[in-house]
């Protein structure tokens, strides 16, 4: 199991809950800013709540943009985490992100479903990846207006009025669109997967 796990202090969400789910399966993990310290992390978390542009903004002012692109250890963006890891989001009228991904995040078009999507729905592995093993078809805990589209870097998907990336892998980047840390045993065994490198 990796030893030294960071979660970024993004600044514009609740960590405490990722953090408390961490600690629950006895693995120690640090919430920094600081550039040093997540460059030689093992693991690094990506959270976010919240918008784009706020997200970027903050990670302008604590100059963690260029330390998040030169990343070459694993790194799991969690929500709007995952979504700030493509190169844009038509949030707000259109916000540039870290461009990690080729990707770009719009409204989801839910045919009449309510929004935000609020809620536990089940995602289908589409790409083998060890991030999922054991978790074909389990329920996850969603909350989001926005999504990462259907893609080649899709490695599973979620259906809500359209079908959308649940997750997403390029190279060491990971990204999900739900909650694993409100996720019970489904997310807990996720945030494993991803701790032990079984990716």
């Amino acid at each position: 199991m990796a030893n030294d796990i960071v979660i970024i202090d993004t600044g514009c969400c609740n960590l405490t809950s990722l953090k408390a789910a961490l600690v629950r399966l006895g693995v120690p993990v640090t919430v920094t800013t600081k550039a040093s310290r997540i460059l030689v992390a093992d693991r690094v978390f990506l959270p976010g709540v919240g918008s784009a542009g706020a997200a970027m903004a903050m990670l302008k002012e604590r100059n963690l943009i260029e330390t998040v692109r030169a990343l070459t250890q694993p790194v799991l963006g969690i929500c709007l985490g995952m979504q700030i890891l493509g190169a844009a989001s038509k949030e707000s009228g259109g916000v540039q992100t870290l461009g990690v991904m080729d990707a770009t995040v719009r409204q989801l078009k839910t045919g009449g479903l309510t929004l935000p999507h609020m809620g536990w729905n089940n995602v289908t592995v589409t790409e083998p990846a060890g991030l999922f093993e054991g978790l074909n078809g389990e329920y996850f805990y969603f909350v989001h207006s926005f999504a990462t589209p259907v893609n080649p870097m899709t490695i599973a998907s979620c259906e809500y009025g359209e079908a959308f990336s649940a997750a997403v892998c390029y190279k060491n980047f990971y990204g999900v669109q739900f909650h694993p840390e409100r996720s019970g045993r489904a997310g807990a065994k996720l945030l494993m997967n991803f701790v032990k490198g079984a990716l």
